[in-house]
This record gives structure tokens, sequence and C-alpha cells, in this order.
């Protein structure tokens, strides 16, 4: 019981972890463009990140069952997918570099769990066609495509954005043009934060409602306090306080700020003014909005960043740094298999040091 605890506090932990980290994909860009101050735009992207996480399901069902065969699933693989998870997060919020939080706790997840199935490809759910709603998921279709396709989208819709509104509005003087917007960069901003929340908090969510499910069917309940009933759950679904408690971590985390990341999002990869930050937001945040929708669980740090190299594109090619880009996509490529590692090694380890490991 208290490890199960103890592993649910783990979760939460990654969950703040995530908001600090990727807070930044939701402030770098009106940061930046001095739209608002740091303390302001953090405040803000808590705010909607709160309502955003409160917002459907469909994603926790995906990062909780869709992915991986939950019977060779434990509450000890869990906890190992976490800690993979975490720790890659750290690294690269250390070094400054936007990786993705999503990739990192679904590498850790599918490396724990073939490790508790010593080895069994087959855990790993690829493709599969859901019986109940006959639409295919899986690895491949909700993570790997996904993976390729959000970036295309978000070079592709942000140069096609900004095109836009330069051919529109190229009549107007910059200083009125920044006037507008600037105030309608505070709506593209907040629409980019509850996107956030809609996609990202929903990750751990799955998390924590797959422990408790995975823990019952375990019978590690047995004996349980009446107090403590609720955390029994004969059927894998995501509880209301399941939403609050995960909603109000990644809140308190997105709070704290990221501002390695911010630094890097916002000003090192190139130049913006408050309408190249509209096009950005507006374009990422539509995408995590149709993802989340069908329960992907997007990078919404690949498509902000892509978003802002697309956007850039449309000054000059050479306005975007295209070697800070490049360190971003070793990040990028590298985080599945490297949690998947991770996780697959101290899975291993803490299998072999198990009484009859």
């Amino acid at each position: 019981m208290f490890f199960i605890l103890s592993v649910i506090l783990v979760a939460l932990a990654f969950e703040y972890i995530n908001g600090f980290h990727d807070s930044a994909n939701s402030i770098a860009t009106v940061v930046s463009t001095k739209v608002l101050t740091p303390r302001q735009a953090v405040s803000m992207a808590a705010v909607f990140n709160l309502m955003g996480a409160l917002w459907g399901v469909s994603v926790a069902t995906t990062i909780g069952k869709g992915l991986v065969d939950t019977q060779f699933v434990t509450v000890q693989t869990i906890f190992c997918a976490l800690i993979g998870a975490i720790v890659w997060n750290l690294l690269t919020w250390y070094l400054g570099l936007p990786s993705s939080s999503s990739h990192a706790l679904i590498g850790g997840l599918c490396g724990a769990t073939l490790a508790s199935a010593h080895g069994q490809w087959s855990v790993i759910h690829w493709s599969v066609v859901n019986p109940v709603t006959h639409h295919v998921e899986g690895l491949w279709p909700k993570v790997i495509m996904p993976m390729f396709i959000s970036p295309t989208a978000g070079i592709i819709g942000g140069f096609l954005l900004m095109s836009f509104l330069l051919i529109v509005l190229r009549r107007l003087t910059p200083r009125v043009i920044n006037a507008v917007f600037g105030k309608l960069q505070l709506v593209s901003a907040s629409f980019m934060g509850l996107s956030h929340g809609t996609n990202d908090a929903q990750k751990t969510m799955g998390i924590i409602a797959l422990v408790l499910y995975t823990a019952t069917q375990q019978g590690t309940f047995a004996g349980l306090p009446a107090g403590l009933h609720f955390l029994r759950t004969p059927e894998f679904k995501v509880v209301f306080w399941i939403k609050i408690a995960c909603a109000l971590t990644m809140a308190a985390g997105t709070a704290a700020g990221g501002w390695r990341i911010i630094k890097t999002l916002g000003h090192k990869m190139v130049k913006l003014q408050p309408i190249h930050g509209f096009a950005a937001e507006t374009t990422a945040a539509t995408i995590i909005s149709i993802a989340s929708h069908w329960g992907i669980p997007l990078s919404t740090t690949h498509v902000i960043s892509t978003s802002i190299m697309g956007v850039g594109a449309t000054k000059r090619l050479s306005a975007v740094k295209w070697g800070i880009v490049g360190k971003m996509v070793w990040a990028w490529v590298l985080t599945i298999p490297a949690t998947a590692l991770m996780a697959y090694w101290l899975q291993q380890l803490l299998l072999r040091c198990s009484p009859g490991g």
C-alpha cells in the first residue's frame, strides 16, 4: 500500500516537472514579444493549463490502456516508467532543450513493460483495432505517426498562416500591427495554454488511473482502510479526484516556470514580434486541440517549436537559427529510445533484486 501511494506521488512529481518543463510551450512567445512579463505569462498559463486539464479524458485513456498490454503492467512497472521519464525531463531541462515530456513517459512505459514481459515485443501495442470503437490504436497511429506529422503540420501551418497575415496586413504600419497583435496574442497564448492542458495533463491522469486499476486487479488493496476505498477501481477509469490532483499539480509546476526552455524557444531560435507569436501560438494550439479530441498524446513541445520555425521562415530561412534547431531535433529523436532503455534497465534491476527474481 505504501509503495502504491509512493508511485502516485512520483506520478504527481512527474506532472509538476512536466508543468515547469513544458510551461515554455505556452508562454515563450508571449514573453519574447514582451506582450506580457514572465510573471504575468506564467500566471496566465497556469490558469489555462488548469482549465484544459479538466477537459476530457481521451488522451488519458490512450496512455493508460492503449499502448501496452496491461496484463504485464505492475505498479513497479509504472514506477520505473516514471523514473525514466523524470530523469530525461530534468536532464533536457538543465540543458535548455525543449524535449517532449509525452514521449519521455511513453518511452518509459514501453521499456518498463517490455522488461516486465521478459522481452516479449508483443506486449507493445504497435497497431491494433479497438473491438468496441473499431478505431486503429497503438504506438504507430497514436505516437509514431503524429511524431512526424505534427511537426510538419506546425512548420507548414505556421508558414502559411504567417504568410496570409503578411499579405492581408501589408498596408498597415508596423506600429499598428504590433498594437493589434499585442492584444490578440493574449487570446492566442490563452488558447495555447488551454490546449496544452487538454493534452499534457491527461497523460499523468492515465498513469495514475492505470496504477489504481493494476493494484485493484492484483489484489493489492485487500484490507484497505474504509477511508481509502476510493482508491479501489474494478475498471480503468479516470475519476474526478485524479483530474483535480493532476490539474492542480501541473498548474503549480507551470507557475514555477521553465526559464531555460523559454529562453531557447522564445529568444534563441528566432526573433519574434507579436504577430509572429500570434501565428505560432494559434497554429500550435489548433493542432494540439485536434489531437486531444482524437486521444492522441501529442508532443506539445514539437508542435510549438516547429510552428515558431515556420513563422520565422517567412522572414527568410536564415532567420531561424538552424544550429539550435538541430540540437532540438536530436533531443526529439532520442527521447523515446533513451527513456525506454532507462526504464527497461531499472525494471530489470528491480526484478533481479526481488525475491525469486
